[in-house]
């Protein structure tokens, strides 16, 4: 294993540095996971999860207690999670991740975004093909860890890919064994420091820098939208 890694580890949670609004998009997967599962990070991991990604972008606490508190109001409606799929110029595959609470907003900026940008908003199920879903673990690691090992032990949890280096681990594991790998590593008391759900491309499509700076201006305004929580495409 490791193959899969280097060749990713450039992109891996590179939108929580470059993102502004990384508090913003924080924010909406702890309420999205409160409305799920409740308050009680013990018996909602996907708040667990959403808490370790606040600290990941040094986000405060008193921050992460308010989007509690809301989420857990009965008078706030919350935020749906949509996924738009879009090709950009040069038939670049892109989808898009979404938190709205506004959906009919949501999807007039997403259109107006790509027709902007000379590309072309699609129906469900005309890009997801050409990528794979997969769950990413960034872990803390620790002296004396038995990597080797670990990783041996983590095949039985649907490990898909592993490496490391100076001072984390990086799992990877299809979306169907997520909760799996993420129970086999609380169960090791394996601390992890952030996580998220990919979309990554079967393949990989080759440009020109004058192609691939049209394509980046779209993804870059697509970005910028307050609902848009993450964007994927096969751009090489």
């Amino acid at each position: 294993m490791g193959r899969i890694f280097e060749t990713r580890k450039h992109v891996m949670f590179a939108r929580y540095a470059r993102m502004s609004k990384a508090f913003n998009r924080v924010r909406k997967e702890i309420e999205i996971a409160v409305k799920a599962g409740g308050p009680d990070q013990k018996s909602n991991s996907k708040l667990r999860i959403a808490i370790q990604n606040a600290k990941s972008v040094n986000m405060p606490k008193d921050k992460v207690e308010a989007a509690i508190k809301r989420a857990s109001s009965k008078d706030t409606s919350g935020y749906v999670e949509i996924i738009y799929e879009g090709y950009a110029p040069h038939g670049i595959g892109v989808i898009v991740e979404c938190a709205t609470d506004n959906p009919t907003r949501t999807v007039a900026n997403v259109r107006h975004i790509f027709k902007k940008h000379e590309g072309s908003l699609g129906t469900t199920g005309s890009i997801a093909f050409m990528f794979e879903r997969k769950g990413l673990f960034k872990a803390v690691k620790s002296a004396g860890t038995d990597l080797d090992n670990l990783e041996l032990e983590l095949i039985d949890s649907g490990l898909d890919d592993f490496s490391n280096d100076d001072e984390f681990i990086y799992i990877y594991a299809p979306f169907q064994e997520y909760g799996s790998m993420q129970k086999a590593l609380e169960e090791r008391n394996i601390e992890i420091k952030a996580t998220e759900l990919q979309y990554l491309p079967v393949n990989y499509k080759e440009l020109s820098e004058e192609q691939k700076k049209e394509v980046q201006e779209l993804i870059e305004a697509l970005e910028e939208d307050d609902d848009v929580q993450s964007v994927y495409h096969n751009m090489q």
